[in-house]
């Protein structure tokens, strides 16, 4: 299978660049797999769609402001960094930008609290290993240091930090937002929990891979990402016991569910566990633990597309997204919503 097969062509104006007043107040497209039908709704309607017994998987992950601007010490030279991944003794992973000026023995200012030097290079195309200077709790001074990375497409400044985050978002870690949550309020998760509907959580922090491009044209030549995940035994218990009495596994969104699928067995049951997953999935992947998804639209030729062809066809999936540029539905972070059932 090649990574054009997954290609479709998306207006440019249909790239939501804003969140909407109301996180529910958006669009829902229903697809029913064994229907083969296709439904447009709003949002809220989502609690219709969930039955008692159901588990609703999310994922708590919180966005760090993880994107840096910063000067050189010594010339005054300009320089964006981009965390990924914190290491031991305050050193991190990132993205340089400009990369090749970026060197060895380099430090930068970022603000009066916090200073950077460069420790050396990584294995991604423009990484760099750096270490974090800086007096009292790091947390506290890269919030007021950091900004929030927004998606490449996204070209408007978000007033509301919050909005790119979940409502549950708890975990800090992540570089990009799980954006399928983006759309559940404290009120509707509320009525969720009442219909008898279980609320579970995992944790996978998103990396910057999410925005990365396919290179390869043939998907099994494609290296996927590693991503930090973790599902306690309360969790992994809660799923395997709505599992067990029939009631069915909806992810929130494809982190959630490449969680799921990195920790279940050929069986379906859930394990309990944490460490790295760089599951890729694609159609004909037998799906072990969802059983429906709600998820965003997603750019062409992605991994998350090809993700979501999986659970049902690549010929399917791309009717169901041409059906969304012509019922002018919006698009990625900020846009409107699906729901495979």
């Amino acid at each position: 299978m090649k990574t054009s097969d997954f290609y479709y062509d998306l207006p440019k104006e249909l790239i939501a660049q804003t969140p909407t007043p109301d996180r529910a107040d958006c669009r829902l497209l229903v697809v029913d797999r064994a229907a083969h039908t296709m439904r447009d709704t709003m949002f809220p309607e989502v609690l219709e769609l969930l039955r008692p017994g159901d588990v609703l998987v999310r994922n708590n992950t919180r966005v760090i402001p993880a994107r840096l601007f910063a000067t050189r010490t010594d010339t005054g030279g300009n320089m964006e960094f981009l965390l990924l991944e914190r290491k031991e003794d305050d050193c991190w992973t990132c993205l340089a930008k400009p990369a090749r000026r970026a060197r060895v023995g380099q430090t930068y200012r970022v603000n009066d609290e916090l200073w950077i030097s460069v420790e050396g290079d990584t294995e991604t195309e423009g990484g760099k290993l750096i270490k974090m200077h800086y007096d009292g709790i790091f947390e506290e001074v890269l919030d007021r240091a950091g900004n929030v990375p927004l998606p490449p497409y996204i070209t408007e400044k978000l007033d509301d930090k919050e909005r790119y985050q979940t409502v549950y978002a708890r975990e800090r870690g992540s570089a990009a937002a799980p954006t399928a949550g983006l759309h559940f309020t404290e009120e509707l998760l509320e009525k969720i929990r009442e219909k008898g509907v279980e609320i579970v959580d995992v944790l996978l922090h998103v990396g910057l891979g999410t925005f990365r491009p396919v290179s390869a044209e043939n998907l099994e030549e494609h290296h996927m990402h590693a991503e930090y995940y973790s599902v306690t035994e309360e969790a992994a218990e809660k799923i395997n016991r709505a599992r067990a009495n029939g009631g069915r596994i909806v992810a929130v969104g494809t982190t959630s569910t490449r969680t799921l699928e990195s920790v279940a067995d050929e069986n379906g049951i859930v394990h309990a566990g944490s460490g790295e997953t760089s599951i890729f999935i694609t159609p004909g992947y037998k799906f072990k633990a969802t059983d429906a998804l709600i998820t965003n639209f997603h750019l062409p030729e992605s991994t998350l597309l090809m993700l979501v062809s999986a659970l049902s066809t690549r010929e399917e999936m791309l009717e169901v997204y041409k059906h969304a540029v012509e019922e002018r539905y919006k698009f990625f972070s900020f846009g409107d919503a699906m729901m495979i059932i």
